[in-house]
Order: C-alpha cells, then structure tokens, then sequence
C-alpha cells in the first residue's frame, strides 16, 4: 500500500488538480491523507483521510506520518507530497529504482544555492525506514549559504537524521529541459512536478536573490553612503518587479494547469 500525505493550507486551489493528476498516473493502491486548515471541509472528500492540524509545515508532516503509521505496516510506502506537486508519470519506476539503492528517495532542490537537505515536495520511503531514521521535517540543522552564514529550512533535520544513521538516500534533480525560472515550476526526474509557492506570494529564494548586478560604490570620500542608500532603494525596487513578474506568471501556468490536457508542460520538457 501507498501512503501519500500532503498538506493543504488556507487555499484549495490545488485540491482538485493534484488529485486528478494523482489518478491518472499512480499505478498502485493508495491512500490519500491530509489536512485543510482554513478550506471549506467539503474538500475533504477528495481524501481518503483528513486530520485536523495547527502549526507549521513540516510540523503537519510529521503528524500526518505519525497518524499513518498507527494504520499502515512497516513495509508499507510513505510519499510526502507538497500541495503544489504532483506526478506528471507514473512514479513507480522512479520509486522502484530509487528504493532498490537506498531506503529513502527525495527531491534536492540544489538548484536553491546547492541546498543539501531532502525536500518534501516528493519525498518517498517506507513507514519502517521513517521510524528507524526518527525522520522530521523540521528546520534546525544548519549549513552554510550565501557568503557563509548558517542557514536551515524544511528536511534540515531530516537531512541530520540521514547523516548520524548513515542512511544513503536518492536524490531527484531537477530536469527542466526549458527553464521559466530558476526555481519554480520545477519537473523532477522527468516525473514530478512542482510549481513552487503555490499556496504564497512570499519573499525570494536564494535562487532569485542572484539576479541583479551590485551597484559599485565610489571611490569618492562621502558619496560611498549616498550609494550605499541608492542601492539599498534599487534592491527593494527590483524585489518588487521580481515579486510582482512571479505572481503573474504563476497565475497563468496555474490557469492553464486547471483547464486540463498536458499543453502547460510544452514550456518545461
């Protein structure tokens, strides 16, 4: 059996899509397990179990595997699936493969600045190997970003429980053959897609943060502040341009994902 848990939050917008996309491409049995915090609870009958949660993210995870494992078996699969992910191909093969050379199979997105950790946007082991690992999608475990400050974020303490454990893990790459952003509406190992913060407008990925060119600063005693200021303000403006662009654009793949058939991709394989 399958297990798939994916939280829904505050939107149902992408309720229906994944879970169309869900049957047409998972081949084997499976359950379908979340929970709808702020979304009207008629939603709920696209799953097979819904749980009431408070909290963060990764936080609803971790209880949506605990619930699970109280039913399912330790052989039994576990796929954690972000709201906004979905197959775009049967997933078995790429579990199968996957599961056949380390016990646990996950996105990296090393395109966000090279970040290590698992991502929970696909993420595929069994209910067995979860407990073993004592797995947590929780942010704490740190390590180094832009200029070598510490940085954590969701699958941080997944990616320790791996380390101390020395558990191997598959690692699914991103295989966008044409690129619309550098992080999001992201296809990985041909197979899932995520479109990226879907459920938010948000601030920018590191990803995004090497866009504009530094504006040099003069050699010139008291016009290095003034600058300083003027490049402080030409920042905030181009993150509101960028902002503004993603917004757009996502809305649009977004509408052309809802209306149905498979033309959206021609812009991503």
């Amino acid at each position: 059996m399958l297990y798939i848990a994916s939280v829904h939050y505050m939107s149902p917008r992408w309720i229906e899509i994944q879970s169309r996309y869900l049957r047409e491409h998972i081949s084997v049995e499976y359950r379908t397990w979340s929970s709808l915090e702020g979304i009207d609870p008629s939603y709920g009958s696209h799953f097979d179990r819904v749980l009431e949660q408070r909290g963060l993210h990764a936080a609803k995870l971790n209880h949506l595997a605990l619930e699970i494992s109280r039913e399912a078996s330790a052989e039994d699969l576990l796929m954690f699936l972000d709201g906004d992910a979905f197959p775009i191909a049967d997933p078995m093969p790429l579990i199968a493969s996957g599961l056949s050379q380390a016990p646990l199979v996950a996105v990296r997105r090393a395109e966000n600045f090279d970040q290590p950790q698992p991502h929970p946007c696909f993420c595929v082991t069994t209910v067995g190997t979860w407990h073993a690992i004592h797995g947590d999608w929780c942010a704490g475990y740190p390590w180094p970003a832009r200029q070598g400050r510490l940085t954590s974020d969701v699958g941080g303490n997944l990616l320790r429980s791996l380390e101390l454990s020395e558990t191997p893990w598959v690692q699914v790459l991103r295989s966008n053959h044409h690129e619309l952003d550098p992080l999001y509406y992201g296809i990985y190992g041909e197979t899932i897609y995520h479109h990226g913060a879907g459920f938010r407008s948000g601030g920018l990925s590191p990803a995004h943060r090497t866009g504009p060119p530094p504006l040099p600063l003069s050699q010139l005693p008291g016009i290095g502040a003034v600058e300083r200021v003027l490049k402080g303000m030409r920042w905030r403006r181009w993150e509101r341009g960028v902002q503004a662009r993603h917004l757009r654009q996502s809305e649009e793949i977004y509408e052309r994902i809802k209306a149905g058939g498979s033309d959206w991709l021609a812009g991503l394989t």
